[in-house]
């Protein structure tokens, strides 16, 4: 995202732009853990219409999910980001079955709270949801740029994503689970 951010804003503020914003982003993940992070970001994506975004986060979120349970999330991230183009009400029964599914059974009810917050129609209680504000005007951003630059999925959007025996292992899954 940094090059088209940059073409978008222009070199300096686009830097800047990450320089001001990453840190929120990264404190954001240290507070309320990657899990609920990448959740919120898909569903942030999803809201706002960007498949690329909703991939890259879905797909870190399999591969925790992988790691930390050892099994696949029940849905892969292809076809979540295909829920981009959904209403709102759709979009949030979907994200709920799917962690339900997963047994995220509180993760489910608190992804409803960040829709909430990205639609506007709820507002922030409390320091935390404070932040999580902040990550929906920084993944707007993305979401907006990519739209705009038309940028295709590609892969996950977390460190996990340079873990290759993970990856490796989450493809014959997926693979076995096709078959």
């Amino acid at each position: 995202m940094i090059p088209y951010i940059v073409a978008w804003r222009g070199t300096a503020r686009g830097l800047l732009w990450f320089m001001v914003n990453m840190p929120c982003y990264l404190w954001v993940l240290y507070a309320i853990g990657p899990v609920r992070t990448h959740l919120a970001c898909i569903v942030i994506s999803l809201y706002n219409g960007c498949r690329y975004c909703a991939y890259g986060h879905a797909y870190a979120l399999e591969l925790i999910y992988l790691r930390d349970h050892d099994r696949l999330f029940p849905v892969d991230a292809r076809t979540i980001a295909g829920w981009y183009e959904l209403e709102t009400r759709r979009i949030a029964a979907q994200v709920r079955v799917v962690l339900q599914e997963a047994g995220m059974h509180v993760e489910a009810m608190w992804s409803d709270r960040i829709l909430g917050l990205a639609s506007g129609e709820q507002y922030p209680i409390d320091r935390d949801e404070a932040r999580l504000m902040h990550l929906v005007r920084i993944v707007g951003l993305m979401n907006t740029v990519a739209i705009a630059n038309s940028v295709e999925p590609d892969e996950a959007h977390d460190t996990v994503n340079k873990n290759r025996p993970l990856k490796l292992r989450y493809a014959q899954l997926r693979a076995l689970g096709a078959a």
